[in-house]
């Protein structure tokens, strides 16, 4: 899933834990996330503004990277250097736009998340998308990100790497560190623990006792 991404940047085990072994632990932050989408993930809703057209909740897929999911909202501005739409006329340039719940911070997740969708619109739409926006809730304010070569290629390799872990079944081992404090599953990973022994040991010592 395209999602995915997000949670591969923030941590390699925790992208497992979900994708892989299927788990999922609610928290505050993860809640505050779920309300802010709720706007924004209204299917099929398009809206016309003038020279803008609005689409939410837009199913969007790379066959070539094998990734799949949604984009909280995708912009069309109308401009003769753009592409046709389906019902519409004129050109239309493609924007896509990802709300989160804080506010602007280096993490590059985000960015490459938003990379990933401008990829999956290029490949469906086939055109070019250069610009994409973050949306961020605490300062209700958006932010312009620029669709680089080199963040496209970042993604590709990211992606990658996900499915070679996803087909081996693979799970990696925890790398502790700060951003642990604000994981949704730090009850499931357990750091403290696995950081002394694998999950393997763990439970040979639970039998033999």
């Amino acid at each position: 899933m395209l999602s995915g991404i997000q949670h591969f940047s923030f941590c390699k085990r925790q992208w497992a834990l979900i994708h892989v072994e299927q788990q999922w632990e609610e928290n505050v932050r993860t809640v505050e996330g779920q309300h802010l989408h709720q706007k924004a993930d209204q299917p099929f809703v398009r809206e016309k503004r003038g020279a803008k057209l609005v689409v939410r909740a837009m199913p969007v897929q790379s066959r070539e990277l094998e990734i799949n999911g949604i984009c909280d909202v995708v912009e069309f501005i109308k401009n003769d250097n753009g592409i046709e739409l389906n019902g519409e006329e004129g050109k239309y340039l493609a924007y896509p736009v990802e709300y989160k719940r804080g506010k602007p911070k280096t993490n590059a997740a985000d960015i490459l998340q938003l990379t990933a969708q401008a990829i999956c619109l290029e490949e469906m739409l086939l055109c070019n998308v250069d610009t994409g926006y973050m949306f961020y809730n605490e300062i209700k304010h958006r932010v312009e990100v620029e669709i680089t070569e080199e963040k496209k290629n970042l993604v590709k390799e990211m992606v990658t790497e996900m499915h070679q872990y996803y087909k081996r079944r693979h799970t990696p081992k925890v790398k502790t560190g700060p951003h642990c404090k604000s994981c949704s599953l730090q009850h499931i990973c357990l750091p403290k623990l696995m950081n002394k022994r694998s999950v393997k040991r763990y439970i040979e010592g639970k039998i033999n006792e």
